[in-house]
């Protein structure tokens, strides 16, 4: 059985979503991120980088959420990977693109606006995060202008993982972008994502 390492309180919930979706079952090891698990010896010998997510599928070991999201997809045959090449090259082109232009600048503005202790924010932290946010958000809102979805006519891996990356959004005050707005809540609103969102909140 596929082995899970990492909580939905991690990018672990990106991988949570897709297993979800496709109904795999996984033994789930619930670490959180810095946690005493992930400093042992052998979780190191599982990544190096002492991070989660990891997955254990009957040996083959794979680290990062993306990644891994994409080799499920693919591996398991799901309409969810794409068959069509350029419709393929579009969801690595998503994720990849969200890894660069929104993972960390999304977390450091909630970090810096709410999450951490007003004591520990950093106003210009955050702004400039916000002023990043604000241009890849303009980046959906065009791409989402042309096509209801990012990699083809159906909701696919790019949508999921850009979507469950953009976890944070849903706090956040989308009216300025109506494109982009519409097609995140169309991805919350499915039932493996509602199912994925409660284990992170509960």
């Amino acid at each position: 059985m596929l082995r899970l390492y990492g909580s939905a309180k991690s990018r672990a919930i990106r991988v949570l979503w897709m297993l979800s979706e496709l109904g795999i079952p996984c033994e789930h090891k619930d670490w959180l991120p810095r946690s005493p698990e992930t400093r042992t010896a052998e979780f190191y010998a599982l990544n190096p980088n002492y991070r989660v997510p990891v997955i254990d599928d009957d040996g083959f070991v794979l680290t990062e959420s993306m990644a891994i999201n994409l080799y499920l997809a693919k591996k398991h045959r799901s309409p969810l990977y794409p068959s069509d090449p350029q419709q393929e090259a579009l969801a690595w082109q998503w994720s990849i693109w969200e890894i660069d232009r929104l993972d960390r600048q999304i977390v450091n503005y909630c970090r810096h606006t709410r999450d951490l202790p007003e004591g520990e924010r950093k106003p210009e932290v955050a702004e400039a995060a916000w002023k990043e946010v604000v241009a890849s958000f303009d980046v959906l809102e065009r791409a989402l202008t042309k096509s209801a979805w990012l990699a083809g006519p159906a909701f696919s891996v790019a949508d999921l993982n850009v979507a469950a990356a953009l976890y944070r959004a849903l706090t956040l005050d989308l009216s300025k972008w109506p494109h982009l707005k519409a097609w995140f809540y169309r991805c919350w609103e499915r039932p493996a994502a509602k199912k994925t969102r409660a284990m992170r909140e509960q």
